[in-house]
């Protein structure tokens, strides 16, 4: 399950499985809308920047967050680019990312981010 900023825990499937379904859904067109049921999107974008606190669209994308539920309004729905460009599940091909968190593949790092995400 994709949500903004994150993924769905690994109940019954693997790191490989979830990055199989996440590829699927980044090769679709950028502006296509990202609708998640479940409005988690505050914590999910806080931990992304635990993992990647260089990444400016993400520091734009948890202020405008912040912003929205200040208001009690939804964060949903984001996109694919902006999904891309935010969520660290949906860039585990990301080198710079595989080699700050230690591990040397998309799998790898989809595996880490969910231990990392399931304590955070």
């Amino acid at each position: 399950t994709l949500f903004v900023g994150g993924c769905g825990r690994f109940f019954e499937g693997t790191a490989a499985e979830m990055y199989a379904a996440l590829k699927m859904l980044s090769q679709l067109d950028g502006s296509t809308r990202v609708f998640c049921g479940h409005e988690y999107t505050l914590s999910n974008l806080k931990f992304a920047l635990s993992v990647d606190p260089e990444n400016k669209h993400l520091q734009e994308k948890l202020t405008w967050a912040t912003q929205q539920r200040s208001k009690n309004s939804p964060t949903v729905p984001s996109s694919i680019s902006e999904e891309m460009a935010c969520n660290p599940f949906m860039r585990v091909e990301d080198v710079a990312l595989q080699k700050r968190l230690g591990v040397g593949s998309a799998v790898d790092l989809m595996a880490e981010l969910r231990r990392l995400k399931n304590s955070f």
